[in-house]
């Protein structure tokens, strides 16, 4: 089972760790996995290419452990609103289509927010 976290401050989200396989399917033909894959490096590269954002991220492959930062949709790292808004936006939507795959794959998939 992969489990999400994402991190909210203030009703921002700004960031999420993944941990652990889906174990939906074989290592190289896992959907889930490939899907999750695909959204975080779209995420990743969405906010450092398409909004100059800073982005701190791990990924380990071997222990699959995963963690995207990218304080720019928080205030106090960021003065322009709109680019707050987007970054913001780029992890809330993460967090609604994950909640739109639990409805088929709650097996395989955890989801939990932490305020901090």
């Amino acid at each position: 089972m992969t489990k999400v976290v994402f991190l909210r401050r203030d009703g921002v989200y700004y960031g999420f760790r993944e941990q652990g396989h889906t174990g939906y399917g074989e290592a190289g033909d896992d959907v889930l996995c490939a899907a999750l894959s695909a959204m975080t490096m779209l995420i990743i590269n969405a906010a450092e290419v398409a909004y100059a954002s800073d982005v701190e991220y791990t990924i380990d492959e071997e222990t699959t452990n995963i963690s995207v930062v990218c304080r720019s949709a928080l205030p106090e790292f960021e003065e322009d609103e709109r680019k707050r808004y987007a970054v913001s936006g780029l992890f809330l939507a993460y967090y609604y289509q994950l909640n739109d795959l639990l409805e088929e794959y709650y097996d395989f998939l955890e989801i939990d927010v932490v305020d901090e």
